[in-house]
């Protein structure tokens, strides 16, 4: 009887002939696939003049899938983030939320400013997908029933407040104002809510002046009118850039005049971009960067050791955002949508506060009153 010998040969095509077996058996039988991804998306502006609050946002919001991710991911399916620049343009915006949709997104994160929320949310509604913005703020969309929430505070709320600081200190009693018309949907609706709160203390607005963010804009004439007009300070609304750059011709003509401006102002570039003109600016902030809140020290160094820069107000707010959405995931339930799912839980942990939510989404945030000093925002109030 003759015997047989397996060979090298043999070995390895048995061998390869199992693998293949088994993924084709992967291939019929559901369970031997990793689980498919779920997909959420950002979209905010990360090129242009509002730059540094679009980046700091989609960096947090990366930051905490990657931490999900880690942890493993949602129900044990990975997340994955699809981004989008708006380019602070609305069809800009408008496309790129029709592209996420088309991708299968859940839900997005963004936009980031109130003039591109607006733009945006009809495409949202239609799709029913929910927008979780991390800080568009805008009046317009307040207490509507639609697919747009937001972790901010309302420029109601918001601007309110600050108003009702300036009034209390008695320290500018008439104001020149200066806007942004590219993001009117913010500005003008800050602006006015400012505006009847320090009328009612007291106060008076002496000129209001709009300009175009990045158009024909020379901030030198700009700040002319302003300090030409019968005021003792200076409002201005506007982005970090704009206003760092109006800062500096202000104090080319008058380095003593208040200055006091809205929170969108409130990222590290108005440092950075203002330096000496932006001292003793009084400005608003979302936030408080002296926390030592644990959630919050445990993000700050984690975005710290990612990306080697300050989170800002914008990373801050982004980081909770997409907090909400992916904790919404994980409790989701068959049938129910994202936006329901988050209607119904309502309470979600921030990194500084808790996140509550009213029946149209929205919730009140915290405020705190700083001013510039040696380059560094401090808290006053």
């Amino acid at each position: 009887m003759k015997s047989f010998r397996r060979t090298g040969t043999g070995t390895r095509a048995i061998t390869l002939l199992l693998a293949v077996l088994v993924l084709l058996s992967c291939a019929v039988l559901p369970g031997c696939q990793p689980p498919e991804s779920i997909r959420i998306g950002f979209v905010g502006g990360t090129s242009g003049r509002v730059a540094d609050l679009g980046i700091a946002g989609r960096d947090a919001v990366l930051l905490a899938v990657e931490l999900r991710n880690q942890a493993g991911g949602v129900a044990g399916r990975k997340v994955e983030l699809l981004i989008r620049d708006d380019e602070q343009n609305p069809e800009v915006a408008r496309r790129a939320v029709r592209e996420l949709i088309a991708q299968g997104v859940v839900a997005i994160v963004g936009p980031m400013t109130s003039a591109m929320a607006i733009a945006v949310v009809p495409i949202a509604d239609e799709a029913k997908v929910l927008l979780m913005s991390p800080t568009a703020s805008t009046d317009d969309l307040t207490g509507l029933d639609d697919y747009f929430f937001r972790v901010n505070a309302s420029t109601l709320d918001n601007a309110s407040r600050v108003a009702r600081y300036h009034v209390g200190r008695n320290a500018t009693r008439r104001l020149a104002v200066a806007y942004d018309l590219r993001n009117k949907s913010y500005t003008e609706s800050w602006f006015n809510s400012f505006r009847a709160t320090y009328v009612q203390g007291g106060g008076e607005i002496v000129k209001v002046l709009g300009f175009e963010s990045g158009g024909e804009t020379t901030f030198l004439q700009l700040a002319q009118d302003l300090l030409a007009a019968p005021a003792d300070g200076v409002l201005i609304v506007a982005n970090s850039m704009d206003t760092a750059l109006l800062c500096q011709q202000i104090r080319k003509l008058d380095r003593r005049a208040p200055i006091i401006t809205s929170e969108w102002a409130a990222t590290e570039r108005l440092i950075e971009l203002g330096g000496k003109a932006v001292e003793g600016v009084i400005v608003a902030q979302n936030f408080d960067r002296n926390s030592t809140e644990p959630r919050y020290r445990a993000f700050y160094q984690a975005y710290r050791d990612r990306f080697h820069r300050e989170p800002g107000f914008g990373g801050v707010i982004a980081f909770d955002a997409a907090n909400v959405v992916l904790d919404a995931l994980a409790q989701q339930k068959a049938g129910r949508s994202v936006k329901e799912t988050v209607l119904a839980m309502r309470r979600f942990e921030g990194v500084q506060e808790p996140i509550i939510f009213n029946e149209f989404g929205e919730m009140k945030r915290s405020l705190h009153i700083t001013v510039v000093r040696d380059g560094q925002f401090v808290v006053v109030e």
